[in-house]
This record gives structure tokens, C-alpha cells and sequence, in this order.
């Protein structure tokens, strides 16, 4: 078995991927009326983006009851300021909640928690 991507759900997978791709600077391999393929430039697994109609925005922290992020991607930088500067620049929103000092816990337009950290 071989790990070929990573799907995040969206109301709309080209918007959430144009995110990704101002973000990351990752190139659009494919693309399609509700499905967006980026791939990472040294190769390995890329991210998709597909959209669903139904799709609910996670919530961080999350309490009792609410919808939960599932999953969320790290993303290791070398300035923490400068790439949470970046990321907001890109669309993103810092969380309230930051649980660590080396990490930034960011929320993507559609509320997808990623971090950004540096190594200790």
C-alpha cells in the first residue's frame, strides 16, 4: 500500500484549493467541476480538494458536541511569524487557542485546522 494523497472536503474544492496553492506555491496537476488535485513539488503525497454540498465547518477546540476537524496537516516553516504573516496573507485566520509555543494553529477559509511549526 502506498499513501497517494490527502482530501479535504469543502463547499467548493476549487476555492479551498486556491488557498493551498497561494499557501503552499504547489502546482494544480488536475483539475475538475468538483475535485482539485495539487501536487507537492519534491514529489510524494499531494493534496485534493473535492467539494461537498453538504460539508459542515469543524470547530477548534472542539466541546461536547460539535463538529470535529477530523484530521489536519503539519507544516513545518523555519519563522514561525513569518509564516503565520503569510498564511493570513493567503486567506487563513489564526486560532484563539494556540496549545504549544512552537506551534501556530491555523484555520484555513473553510475552518480546516493546520499547524505551522518550527522544530525545538
Amino acid at each position: 500500500m502506498m499513501l497517494t494523497g490527502i482530501v479535504l472536503d469543502s463547499p467548493d474544492a476549487k476555492e479551498l484549493a486556491a488557498f493551498y496553492h497561494r499557501l503552499l506555491g504547489w502546482t494544480v496537476t488536475l483539475e475538475e467541476d468538483h475535485w482539485v488535485m495539487l501536487g507537492a513539488p519534491a514529489g510524494g503525497p499531494g493534496l485534493s480538494f473535492q467539494t461537498e454540498k453538504n460539508y459542515v465547518r469543524p470547530v477548534w477546540p472542539p466541546g461536547p458536541g460539535d463538529p470535529q476537524m477530523g484530521m489536519h496537516l503539519d507544516i513545518r516553516v523555519d519563522d514561525l511569524p513569518a509564516a503565520v504573516a503569510h498564511a493570513e496573507k493567503a486567506g487563513a485566520t489564526l486560532a484563539d487557542f494556540q496549545p504549544q509555543d512552537h506551534v501556530r494553529v491555523c484555520l484555513d477559509p473553510v475552518g480546516h485546522p493546520f499547524c505551522l511549526y518550527v522544530d525545538d
